[in-house]
């Protein structure tokens, strides 16, 4: 007998869900962890009285109930509403697309008004069949969204020309013709009151966990320790890419302390220039305020190449990379004592309700094999 029925591989929230629930059947997991903390890309870190998203900003949002029960489990959340900015040659507009932003950008006030003047542009270019993200976006919010809130950020973010990039990538932005600053259209949203690292904590509570553990230093090791293992990190670096490299966009983060007690008044600006290097300024304190926070946080983003040195934020999937998955996801069948489960593992773009929902599906397809 293993001592361990699982060896999860990652804390972040994946890994931590999937030990979470085979700990409340009474399954005891063994976690390891590449980094010195727990909570992934979602680690918070407290600075100057500041819960500081080390990896960029994260929001919790969904639409389940049962989720967003879930992890009011392990933690009090706030009602933080994600309502970005842009700044556009020293303008400010209001994301996502609504009636303030038309009214900024065109001095209109009623959605009528901002109505015609879309479908105008859009008619004017005519596009019928929009086959790239560029010819998505001005086929559906027109020409002058486009050009001052959509282009240059999305070139910068992706690291090549909107033309070149497919039209999905744009649909996860809401259009609206209301006065509603709300990014996501989501019933529950908001953030860990202690932040998100202190949540998984939470949520390992009882779970054996070893940190600044490389399961590649020693793989054959760590896999006899368990029945089976549970892999959430990148496919490809499983199969010692024997295949070629999945591509992804990465990001870069410069964090500074200021001597000030509000930088710019809102958690999240971007700007949308291709000339500005960094794709937006997050304040750190505007997503949980406290008492006594007499200094801020910020932090630039930069996106940046990805490669083996640096993080895997964006899955880039086009059609040679969703092939070239589909590669490694055969080979994975031929390993049934490895789970391969969560955003990197799956090569796909999870919010964390999602990486939630995937690990416990996983879980209840493990516990329904032993009641069979």
């Amino acid at each position: 007998m293993k001592k361990y029925p699982y060896l999860i591989v990652g804390a972040g929230f994946t890994g931590a869900t999937f030990a979470q629930q085979m700990q409340s059947q009474g399954k005891q997991c063994l976690v390891i962890e590449k980094r010195p903390y727990v909570g992934g890309l979602s680690y918070t870190e407290d600075i100057e009285n500041i819960d500081v998203h080390i990896h960029g900003a994260h929001i919790f949002h969904t639409n389940r109930s049962d989720i967003w029960n879930y992890v009011n489990q392990f933690s009090m959340f706030n009602h933080f509403i994600n309502s970005p900015m842009a700044i556009y040659q020293g303008k400010i507009y209001n994301l996502p697309f609504n009636m303030n932003t038309f009214s900024k950008m065109w001095d209109i006030t009623s959605p009528l008004e901002a109505k015609a003047i879309i479908d105008d542009q859009i008619r004017t270019y005519g596009v019928k069949d929009p086959q790239n993200l560029e010819e998505h976006a001005i086929s559906s919010v027109g020409k002058d969204i486009y050009d001052v809130l959509i282009k240059g950020y999305t070139e910068k973010q992706w690291g090549m020309e909107a033309v070149k990039l497919p039209a999905f990538i744009i649909k996860r932005l809401p259009i609206r013709f209301t006065y509603d600053n709300n990014y996501f259209d989501d019933r529950f949203q908001g953030i860990p009151d202690e932040g998100y690292t202190k949540m998984i904590q939470n949520m390992l509570k009882g779970v054996d966990v070893e940190l600044n553990t490389d399961y590649f230093s020693n793989k054959e090791y760590f896999d006899s320790l368990a029945e089976k293992t549970v892999y959430t990190g990148p496919i490809d670096r499983f199969f010692d890419f024997q295949y070629g490299r999945l591509d992804y966009r990465s990001l870069r983060f410069e964090t500074e302390v200021l001597a000030c007690s509000n930088y710019q008044g809102n958690a999240v600006i971007n700007y949308t220039e291709k000339s500005v290097p960094y794709t937006r300024i997050i304040e750190h304190k505007h997503f949980n305020p406290k008492p006594n926070q007499i200094k801020t946080v910020v932090t630039h983003e930069y996106p940046e190449v990805f490669d083996l040195a640096n993080e895997p934020y964006y899955p880039i999937n086009n059609s040679e990379n969703q092939q070239l998955y589909q590669r490694y996801f055969a080979l994975s069948k031929k390993y049934p004592r490895v789970i391969f489960v969560g955003r990197l593992a799956e090569y796909k773009y999870y919010n964390m309700d999602q990486a939630i929902t995937s690990a416990r599906d996983r879980v209840k397809e493990e516990l329904d094999k032993t009641t069979r």
